[in-house]
């Protein structure tokens, strides 16, 4: 699958979730599925959750996540002193 097609698994609408990026046909957001995952939940926790979801749909999370991030200037939320 191309990038072009995760991405388009993702969707904008300010009539769902606020317009926050959610898997298209869901409520489930971007950064929720993201959380999941930075919380120890495996790709196959989440799609035993969520039944209607793909594999695909995971991965176009983190497709959308990276490539957001990809322009974005990061600041560490801690400056680590030697």
């Amino acid at each position: 699958m191309t990038d072009q097609e995760l991405l388009e698994r993702i969707t904008c609408d300010p009539k769902v979730m606020v317009g926050k990026p959610v898997i298209k046909g869901t409520r489930l957001t971007v950064d929720y599925i993201l959380n999941l995952m930075a919380h120890g939940s495996t790709v196959d926790d989440i799609l035993e959750e969520y039944h209607d979801l793909k594999p695909e749909d995971i991965r176009a999370c983190l497709l959308f996540a990276s490539k957001s991030l990809s322009s974005t200037v990061f600041m560490p939320l801690a400056v680590e002193s030697a």
